[in-house]
């Protein structure tokens, strides 16, 4: 595993402190590398939906708006 230092401003670093007092997680380390995965994970929705809106614009194929496909979208995702 990849080992890096970074640094913090000081509310941030008191929320992860208190993350673990609350043993919510084992340490900082485990709490960060959970917020990546959670970010990568809401990134790739992100390009998920932008690349369905593309593809349903470019299609001409739907009467649908940009709303109505993310919402729906949206609930397919969230399952």
């Amino acid at each position: 595993m990849a080992r890096q230092s970074i640094s913090l401003t000081q509310p941030n670093d008191e929320w992860l402190k208190t993350q673990v007092d609350l043993q919510e997680y084992s340490s900082k380390s485990e709490l960060v590398n959970d917020l990546i995965r959670q970010a990568r994970k809401q990134q790739n929705q992100v390009n998920w939906l932008k690349a369905k809106l593309e593809k349903a614009e470019a299609s001409g194929f739907t009467t649908d708006g940009k709303e109505e496909i993310r919402s729906r979208s949206k609930e397919n995702l969230n399952g």
